[in-house]
């Protein structure tokens, strides 16, 4: 098995969704102790946000010639890429920002996102390329989002299961994390919560 596990929160070691996502990846390896894990933090890592010129190295974007720089971010589309379509398993950590996800999650998702290797266009339209694997989400929340009066808000679920969806994956599961703004005990259940159904994964 070939887990990839992608961190995007800005926070650091006091991040809940990092400690979610590496308990995800230590429960699967603990099932399947020969899995190879690949690491990537997207925030101290960060990945360039499409440009034409970047764009250009994987579509028709009206740029044609390309400085060493821009050679260097399409050597890096093609890495995010071949290490996506290695993965069986990909383990993303990522907070709520602003009811969707990190800005440096969108970047290495757009990387992600290439005609003819992800996803291709028929006469029946857009299909996905990337079927076959597991996406598993560690989500973390200021407030509550699931379910009540805020849900309608949640742009961050949404979207990603519809990314993951257009390249071909339709196994995605979410932990959440929710609270985690409120105070000690209920930011605390919480994660209790998560890790709960970590265990259950």
């Amino acid at each position: 098995m070939n887990i990839l596990h992608i961190d995007a929160s800005i926070l650091g070691a006091q991040s809940i969704t990092r400690d979610l996502s590496a308990a995800i990846v230590q429960q699967l390896q603990a099932t399947h102790p020969d899995a190879r894990v690949v690491y990537r933090d997207v925030v101290q890592q960060e990945i360039r946000h499409l440009t034409a010129a970047i764009a250009g190295g994987f579509r028709p974007s009206g740029v044609s010639t390309f400085d060493a720089a821009t050679q260097q971010e399409h050597q890096l589309s093609e890495l995010l890429l071949q290490e996506f379509m290695a993965s069986d398993v990909i383990v993303v950590g990522t907070p709520m920002y602003n009811f969707s996800v990190p800005t440096q999650l969108k970047a290495w998702l757009d990387r992600l996102a290439q005609a003819g290797r992800t996803f291709q266009y028929t006469e029946r339209g857009p299909v996905g390329l990337a079927g076959g694997k597991r996406v598993i989400v560690a989500s973390a929340r200021g407030g509550f989002y699931a379910e009540g009066p805020l849900a309608h808000m949640d742009f961050q679920e949404g979207y990603l299961r519809a990314f993951f969806g257009f390249l071909g994956i339709d196994d995605v599961q979410f932990v959440r994390a929710e609270g985690a703004s409120k105070a000690a005990e209920i930011r605390q259940a919480g994660i209790a919560k998560a890790k709960s159904a970590i265990a259950s994964l």
